[in-house]
């Protein structure tokens, strides 16, 4: 079942979230139990104590031969020599809607097995980066479990099928990788007895170790409908003189899985029977570490070649040795070495830490780390130095591994150091903080205990806050509050947690496949033939026409259809720009009179690289099998052009102004505007602004003709060309190049010369995610309308102010001036008559076990005034004075302020905590002090109501606290 048999679907507690808003909620446990495959792992499967198991010989080469990087090697070597085409790995972020992260190898070939995309290859081979966390509390735990993980993989797509694939599987693991035959076990579907036939009767697999498993455990499904089928997994015994007598594979402290065979031969269909599949496919997966844990004779993954030395430096840092070390501190480290590679693999790819999305899966993981780091000792850069950070150290390391896997993170070593190290300055900052409110919550769990004379206990909402919220373990928060005398509500906290869990349903978790209308319509029409890069008309062939999805022979006058050719000029949309807008003609085969008019409002790719243009019948009907005459709206595809253009030229600048680091994160190239997103830490200052807009229309105005050309992806990338973000990319590639300026991958459409661009003008730039800025920019006609707007609005404000427009800055600074001079007049004055009525309001002062009570409605007077009254009234009445005012200044607004003088602080009244729940009442909130606090709300109609309950609440403290 490929890589989903090599994680255990354990229920486990969440990391904590950053925050409690909702779309962190729906993501906090990214990865509930998943089989990528659709399958479960046997309940047996759960992870046990980590098997130290005894160096064990291995094959016939030392464990030293065989690094990470050598298996990885020798699996596709070996699959190349048989016909393998050895693919790339694509990235954790995957180009599936249906799919979160990238959680397994066979994920880029899905549209493949869909048969929603024509194979490139008969069959390929991978190593595939991967992301899971759903087991994230067992990693460290176990000896097995990790959030990144490498698969390497064998497919095949109608090539070859089950005898190939297991005969191979057994060549590789046994001749290849030399495993002793008697240390391998087999598990099969219960009912396949052709893969049972071969395992025995061809491989030589004794029955005794080929094991019969049922649905749950060794059948593959990728939904309630699709591709399935049976699949084989071979397991390694650690102690093999156990026997085979009662043998369970599910017993992790004597067998690992490390090679699943899925054999993808039938189609599942709602009914939930099985028909076979016309084309019958291979999706393999071995797990890299737990290979390289077997070959290289240790017992667990992450004491592999590719975790360990991560491990290593973090273990100098915190100055212990791991070899001496006691389980917990080897748990950590493990911790640290796991998670450290998949946030800089994360990172690599485009993912930004943040509260929303995969941004903050990144933080999740981040977070563990440098709370896991401090808990074991490492402060600041480590060795000593509590200053700075240390993930960018240990961060090194993991990058000095990624060469073979992932070659980018190299090139982006300094986005990645510095994007961890903002990150962990940040959170230490929200740790210490949650310290602090510990510590208040213990003050006032103790507190209240010594009040009502119960023992001191923290709510479970309190200790989910503190987990949640701020990154603190349950069991710190429970050693604290021991120590301070004080119990923590585990059942309470549990029910939050139970109640979280819920809410992260909505996560996507599995790679769905199905097989429906559409893979028949994908046969029946070949690919769309696109014109449009030299033309903006021509003559086509209607393929097919769709209505609400359905498949139609006709569509008349006044309908909304979709319209598939065999040929276009049309753009569709890809690459971040949106799909052309135009006509399609049908003129009569006799009289050449116009018979039918369809406006197409957008193009869009579907099934492959069929373009379906969407659109309304003005006139006539459409017939499928007839001519049309398709014409794109030049005006709007022009501006389409200019932006493009400008886009790269962007690019460009942003690089050459703020550093190479930055990179996409996004892009619109609309008719009328381009919006452009990227990964920086930092809002822009108007200088760098400048210099980038500048840089622009330097380039525009140079008249520079653009040159495009197609070559092979590889080559491409050799001559420094950058990938456009979230774009999927062929063998060959359409390379843009803007001479000494820009070189791109982009299938987009151009101006031939950057004159044509005209002008280049930045709209707004902003923040509109943790490390994502957006800048809005207008190119070409949009360009000219957007100056000449401005220029316009430029001529009104000098004329309403009687100014040149050189002097409308000092004319408004001048202004403004004189507003905020006489807003201060205003507030002053206000504010005397405030302390002018509180005159009056200390005489009718009352007394409550000798403490002065004024609680009183000021009318109309602004929060300032209300606030100057109330100073002026706890300092005028003797001490211990207890003040609460409020009022109703106008637009629906109530303030509050409540000021308490030192007697009454003393007796353990707040005023911060006091107004806030006055506020309530008023339909607000608010605090601050215990000696002062300010509160508002929108509800003046419940004013009275809310002072007379402070009256009784106050007088009622007072006489608590007096007694």
């Amino acid at each position: 079942m490929e890589a989903a048999a090599l994680l255990s679907p354990a229920a486990s507690r969440p990391l904590p979230l950053l925050s409690t808003n909702a779309p962190a909620c729906r993501l906090h446990s990214l990865l509930p139990p998943l089989p990528v495959s659709g399958r479960r792992l046997r309940p047996s499967a759960r992870p046990r104590a980590p098997v130290e198991s005894a160096s064990q010989e291995v094959g016939t080469a030392s464990s030293g031969e065989w690094s990470g990087d050598a298996i990885r090697r020798r699996f596709l070597d070996f699959y190349a020599a048989r016909g393998h085409k050895i693919l790339p790995s694509s990235s954790l972020v995957p180009d599936d809607p249906t799919v979160f992260l990238t959680i397994a190898g066979m994920l880029q070939f899905k549209p493949i097995f869909l048969g929603k995309e024509p194979r490139r290859v008969p069959c390929a081979t991978t190593s595939q980066k991967c992301i899971r966390t759903n087991d994230i509390e067992n990693v460290g735990r176990t000896s097995r479990h990790q959030t990144f993980f490498e698969m390497l993989g064998n497919f095949s797509f109608g090539d070859y099928f089950k005898k190939e694939a297991i005969t191979w599987a057994w060549e590789l693991t046994t001749k290849e990788f030399g495993l002793p035959p008697e240390r391998l076990w087999i598990s099969v579907f219960e009912d396949d007895d052709e893969a049972f036939s071969i395992w025995h009767n061809e491989v030589g697999v004794p029955k005794e170790r080929i094991k019969r498993l049922g649905e749950d455990d060794n059948f593959w499904t990728s939904g309630a409908t699709g591709p399935c089928g049976p699949c084989s997994e071979i397991y390694y015994d650690f102690y093999p003189e156990r026997g085979t007598s009662d043998a369970d594979l599910g017993d992790d402290s004597r067998f690992i899985e490390f090679y699943n065979l899925v054999f993808m031969q039938y189609n599942k269909k709602d009914d939930g029977s099985l028909e076979p599949l016309k084309q019958k496919n291979i999706d393999t997966g071995m797990g890299l570490e737990r290979m390289a844990r077997i070959l290289q004779k240790v017992p667990n993954n992450y004491e592999t070649d590719l975790i360990f030395p991560i491990i290593e430096k973090a273990a100098s840092m915190a100055i212990v040795s791991y070899t001496t070390a006691n389980d917990a501190m080897k748990t950590d480290l493990k911790i640290i070495g796991d998670h450290m590679r998949a946030v800089v693999y994360l990172i690599s790819d485009g993912v930004i830490p943040s509260n929303i999305g995969r941004g903050y899966v990144v933080r999740r993981l981040i977070r563990r780390v440098v709370r896991t780091g401090r808990l074991i000792g490492i402060r600041g850069e480590g060795h000593g130095n509590s200053e700075g950070a240390f993930l960018p150290s240990l961060a090194e390391v993991a990058i000095s591994l990624s060469s073979e896997i992932d070659p980018d993170a190299e090139s982006r070593r300094k986005s990645i150091l510095g994007e961890l190290q903002r990150e962990e300055l940040r959170f230490v900052q929200t740790l210490e903080r949650g310290e602090k409110l510990l510590d208040e919550l213990l003050d006032e769990a103790l507190s209240s205990a010594g009040n009502n004379g119960g023992k001191p206990c923290l709510s479970g909402k309190d200790v989910f806050l503190l987990y949640d919220t701020y990154g603190f373990p349950v069991e710190i928060t429970a050693e604290i509050a021991g120590e301070r005398g004080a119990s923590v509500d585990m059942k309470g906290f549990d029910m939050e947690m139970e109640n979280q869990r819920k809410q992260s349903q909505a996560a996507h978790n599995v790679v769905k496949l199905s097989v429906g209308n559409e893979t028949e319509i994908v046969k029946s029409i070949p690919d769309t033939e696109f014109l449009g890069y030299d033309s903006l008309s021509a003559t086509a062939v209607v393929k097919g026409l769709l209505v609400n999805g359905n498949p139609v022979n006709v569509v008349s006058e006044g309908s909304d259809v979709e319209i598939l050719l065999d040929r276009t000029p049309f753009y569709a949309e890809s690459g971040g720009q949106v799909g052309d807008n135009g006509f399609l003609y049908v003129y009569g085969e006799e009289d050449a009179k116009q018979k039918a008019v369809v406006e197409i409002n957008d193009v869009q790719k579907s099934l492959g690289n069929i373009f379906v243009h969407k659109g309304t019948i003005k006139q006539g009907s459409v017939e499928v099998g007839k001519e049309i005459d398709a014409a794109v709206d030049a005006k709007l595809r022009q501006g389409a052009k200019a932006h493009h253009t400008a886009t790269h030229l962007l690019q460009s600048a942003l690089r050459n102004v703020i550093g190479s680091e930055t990179s996409q994160a996004g892009s619109l190239v609309a008719f009328d505007r381009l919006r452009f997103d990227f990964n920086f830490h930092r809002p822009l200052s108007e200088e760098e602004l400048i210099k980038i807009e500048s840089l622009v229309n330097q380039w525009v105005g140079s008249s520079t003709h653009l040159e495009t050309k197609v070559m092979g992806l590889q080559d491409a990338k050799n001559a420094g060309a950058i990938a456009m973000f979230g774009e999927k990319y062929g063998e060959q590639v359409r390379v843009v190049e803007v001479p000494g300026v820009s070189m791109e991958l982009c299938g987009g459409t151009h101006v031939s010369n950057t004159a044509e661009i005209r002008g280049f003008k930045i709209i707004s730039e902003q923040g509109i995610a943790s490390g994502v800025r957006r800048i809005e920019a207008v190119a070409g006609d949009a360009f000219v309308e957007y100056v000449c707007a401005r220029d316009n609005y430029m001529r009104r404000l000098c004329s309403s102010l009687k100014v040149k427009a050189e002097d409308v800055n000092g004319r408004v600074d001048t202004i403004l001036e004189e507003l905020r001079t006489t807003r201060n007049e205003v507030s002053a004055l206000r504010s005397k008559i405030a302390v002018l009525k509180a005159t009056s309001l200390a005489s009718k002062a009352t007394n409550f076990d000798n403490v002065s009570v004024v609680v009183e409605n000021m009318g109309d007077v602004d929060a300032d005034g209300l606030k100057s009254a109330a100073e002026y009234l706890v300092d005028t009445l003797e001490d211990p004075a207890a003040v609460i005012l409020g009022s109703s200044p106008g637009d629906g607004k109530v303030s509050l302020v409540a000021a308490f003088s030192p007697g009454v602080v003393k007796m353990g009244i707040q005023a911060g905590k006091f107004v806030g729940s006055i506020a309530k009442l008023c339909g607000g909130g608010g605090g601050g002090k215990p000696n002062f606090a300010q509160a508002g709300g929108r509800k003046p109609e419940n004013l009275p109501g809310a002072l007379e309950k402070a009256r009784d609440e106050i007088v009622a403290a007072i006489s608590s606290k007096s007694r």
